[in-house]
């Protein structure tokens, strides 16, 4: 049973490499075979948390995607991208570090791939004005909105998974990497003027031309801004303080969807249609065809062959977790590799603290926290090793080549690979120096 479940999870990833099919399609295709063989039953698949669809994270995703496509409906991400590049002065790497930041923060508090989706094409109307080249600002909003979404439990999915498997909330993320993922923005906009300062230089009339664009007229809907921005305040009222709501991120999100629903005053099937079901009903293959790797035992192994190859050392699975999950994470988007270690930590932990008690209490021992955030920090920065290695990525890709500024997988390798190595290294100081050398972890 092992040797078919591995087949079909090796079949299925390679399938999504390869990108001949829609992704969503190959994931429920996979699911469905571990299903259909028996490797894992209808209950186990629907109705188990450990090993089935995480419901949590579907919903909290859920949540999410109305919220950000109301707020999206009154033009403030437009405003809020103009405002930064006039600030910007027409200066090209001025307003690259501009762009970058405004990506960072926002994709940390609502979602990395639509902050992409949004700043992108800002990004290329930049260019257009300056006439510059506009690959330099798309590799960078993907890089920025990679690294930003670390920061944060709902910045980036493999944290959402990841929060939800390990139940470690919002505060959790935000005291443990936000610090890290600072010092990673920083010297990404170090190494960025050495890369590409000398190759941004536009006319004097060019930076005219940002002078005269109007961030005023952006705004489309102000009732539903006000209403928005309340309720987004709400929301990370409730994601920042769950010991006052006793609510789950999950619940706080569709809250916060639920109540802009009523109040927005749009149409609620309009809104509805707009979130990205081909997202879900991937994250929901996922977790089928990674449940049928549980139940067949290959999870179990592989956590007993990494606890057996590092004699049960914490430091040494921290770090080994965060070099492996980067670089694979690099070459096979994030999001099923990390639904694919999150069970592995889950069973090292269980074998590595069997008297702790509960299994919160195993997840949640001093000795394996660290763990948890080396495959958010390798899991998530990793995705910026190469063009596949994150959704948003490819986002700003198919954005630029729509717009005659075509990014190739070999271009964003050559920028990205070294930028990944450098935010890796920083993480494994991070990760020693805070919860090792300090913090006294086993």
């Amino acid at each position: 049973m092992e040797f078919v479940a591995i087949v079909i999870f090796v079949v299925t990833i390679a399938a999504i490499v390869w990108e001949r099919f829609h992704i969503t399609a190959i994931a429920l295709a996979g699911g469905m075979a571990m299903l259909v063989l028996g490797l894992i039953n209808e209950q186990q698949a629907f109705f188990s948390r450990s090993d089935g669809i995480d419901y949590s994270v579907i919903f909290l995703l859920i949540g999410l995607m109305i919220v950000v496509n109301v707020l999206e409906q009154t033009g403030v991400f437009e405003w809020m991208s103009i405002k930064t590049i006039k600030l910007g002065g027409g200066q090209p790497f001025r307003m690259l570090i501009l762009l970058a930041a405004v990506t960072a923060v926002a994709s940390a508090f609502l979602n990395n791939l639509t902050t992409v989706m949004l700043v992108a094409p800002v990004a290329v109307m930049v260019a257009r004005v300056l006439e510059i080249d506009a690959i330099p600002y798309l590799v960078s909003v993907a890089i920025a909105s990679n690294i930003g979404g670390t920061a944060t439990l709902i910045g980036d999915p493999p944290n959402i998974m990841i929060g939800s498997k390990a139940s470690l909330g919002f505060l959790d993320f935000i005291s443990n990497l936000t610090p890290v993922i600072i010092v990673v923005f920083v010297a990404f906009i170090i190494s960025a003027f050495f890369i590409w300062r000398k190759k941004m230089v536009c006319l004097p009339e060019s930076r005219e031309r940002v002078k005269e664009m109007d961030e005023s007229a952006a705004i489309t809907n102000r009732r539903l801004l006000y209403l928005a921005l309340a309720v987004i305040v709400l929301m990370l009222f409730g994601f920042f303080f769950p010991g006052l709501t006793h609510l789950q991120p999950a619940t706080v999100s569709m809250g916060a969807a639920t109540l802009l629903l009523l109040v927005s005053q749009r149409r609620t099937g309009e809104l509805l249609r707009a979130i990205d079901w081909e997202t879900i009903f991937f994250f929901i293959g996922l977790f089928i065809l990674v449940g049928g790797l549980v139940q067949s035992g290959v999870v179990s192994d592989l956590a007993g062959r990494l606890i057996s190859l590092t004699g049960g050392s914490m430091l040494a699975t921290s770090m080994i977790v965060l070099w492996s999950s980067s670089i694979i994470s690099a070459f096979v988007n994030n999001i099923p590799f990390i639904a694919t270690m999150n069970p592995m930590i889950v069973d090292v932990a269980r074998g590595t603290y069997p008297h702790a008690g509960a299994l919160i209490d195993q997840l949640h021992q001093q000795g394996i926290l660290p763990v948890w955030w080396a495959l958010a920090l390798g899991g998530c920065l990793g995705g910026n090793g190469t063009l596949v290695g994150a959704s948003a990525n490819m986002v700003a890709a198919q954005i630029g080549g729509k717009n005659g500024f075509p990014v190739s997988f070999k271009r964003f390798t050559l920028y990205g690979m070294p930028l990944m190595i450098e935010s890796i290294i920083i993480s494994m100081v991070y990760v020693y120096v805070r919860y090792f050398l300090i913090g006294g972890a086993g």
